[in-house]
């Protein structure tokens, strides 16, 4: 199958790749007459060191990969998971902006935080003399923040979704996307498929889908989890002897894939959820993805939504299309924060002129800096849709075909 063929249903940067994943797991709850925040939950303190097989954590990259690591713990992808702290979850738990209404004029979410830690607590008048209420604690904090965050919670060993998140554009609590709005749902399971994306290792204890050993959980995108583990990378460069190129260094270096291998790597969280067909984590760089998800097949002319399957928009542009040398990280450096759309309309010009843009003649150099804007805008997805107080939203995201679109113009 070519890489053309995967589909779009996963988040670019975080925390909407779980939430569509368990979509198709989601369940009603009925809400409790009383509080369930002190029902039994396990140790939240998760290790610091990696602990899959042959893992050993970023502080032995820390000893000779000091400033890769440094800027790498800045990007979106190391922070795709984090624990709860005051810091990490970006929602306000100050009276007035923790409360996220609904639909249902009877039902109110409220945003806690206590000695005991960060809760969300759902109250329903259930009748005019008795009040309803379900409080569970943001146990993770899931998504980068750069569109928003989702939050999960341990019911003793299985990891559930809760059903307020946080859009960063609008700075507000929102129904969690894929919940109907008026309903108060505490029961969703985060599957091993969504946690792929958003924590380096993890032992799953399936079924049901999201039963997992809770220390075994390690949050974040580590270096390993691009690299592969590093237990016997780190024992050769700590003898006596190191080895010296071209010796093997026991280490995947996704440079020196191919450019397959290397979309490849990418696409696994990148290029569309994919049906697995090898259990979570099979998959190493380096790897044949799809001997590991299966991607539909869809026609060449297919709408693919903006959401989650950067992989495949990029290899639909003429850019990619026209070079057989174009992957991922000819514009995205990995081990940095990008933000800036004027570097990566540098990353633009160093193929194209600027001369040649059909604005140029009305706007001249002022147009320099906004490649980006204008051929890989920002759009509307469809696939994620959700409210805040009772109104629809929807995020913008970047589309990754490079592309000449009629319809957009430069701001002036």
């Amino acid at each position: 199958m070519s890489n053309l063929n995967r589909s779009a249903v996963l988040w670019s940067s975080g925390f909407l790749l779980l939430i569509l994943a368990t979509m198709l797991f989601a369940t009603r709850s009925t809400l409790a007459a009383t509080d369930s925040s002190a029902s039994a939950t396990p140790d939240k303190s998760f290790p610091p060191t990696a602990t899959g097989t042959g893992y050993v954590g970023d502080d032995a990259c820390r000893i000779c990969h000091q400033d890769k690591t440094i800027s790498y713990h800045q990007t979106a992808h190391f922070i795709t998971s984090q624990a709860p702290t005051k810091d990490t979850i970006l929602g306000k738990f100050i009276p007035g902006a923790n409360v996220l209404k609904t639909a249902d004029t009877n039902l109110v979410f409220e945003m806690q935080s206590l000695d005991a830690g960060y809760f969300q607590k759902a109250v329903r008048m259930v009748s005019p003399t008795r009040v309803g209420h379900r409080s569970e604690r943001f146990d993770i904090v899931l998504g980068s923040g750069r569109k928003g965050q989702t939050y999960g919670f341990w019911k003793t060993n299985l990891l559930c979704q809760l059903p307020v998140s946080y859009w960063t554009e609008i700075d507000e609590w929102v129904n969690s996307p894929g919940y109907r709005d008026g309903v108060a749902v505490f029961e969703r399971p985060i599957t091993p498929r969504c946690l792929e994306c958003h924590a380096t290792t993890f032992v799953s204890q399936t079924p049901p889908t999201n039963r997992y050993d809770t220390a075994s959980l390690v949050l974040g995108m580590t270096c390993e989890k691009c690299h592969g583990s590093g237990r016997e990378h780190v024992a050769k460069f700590r003898s006596a002897f190191p080895p010296k190129p071209p010796a093997d260094t026991a280490i995947i270096n996704p440079s020196k894939l191919s450019r397959e291998r290397q979309i490849d790597t990418c696409a696994l969280c990148h290029g569309g959820g994919g049906e697995p067909i090898t259990p979570s984590l099979s998959f190493v760089p380096g790897d044949v993805l799809t001997n590991h998800l299966i991607f539909p097949e869809r026609a060449a002319d297919a709408r693919v939504d903006v959401h989650g399957s950067q992989v495949v928009l990029m290899e639909k542009s003429r850019c990619f299309r026209s070079t057989k040398t174009m992957t991922c990280v000819t514009c995205h450096d990995v081990h940095k924060a990008q933000r800036d759309i004027a570097a990566f309309a540098a990353k633009c010009l160093a193929c194209h002129k600027v001369e040649s843009c059909g604005v140029f003649a009305k706007r001249g150099h002022e147009i320099d800096q906004q490649c980006v804007t204008c051929h890989m805008p920002l759009q509307e997805t469809s696939l994620i849709i959700s409210s805040v107080h009772g109104t629809k939203v929807q995020p913008k995201v970047r589309n990754h075909q490079i592309a000449i679109y009629p319809e957009v113009q430069l701001p002036k």
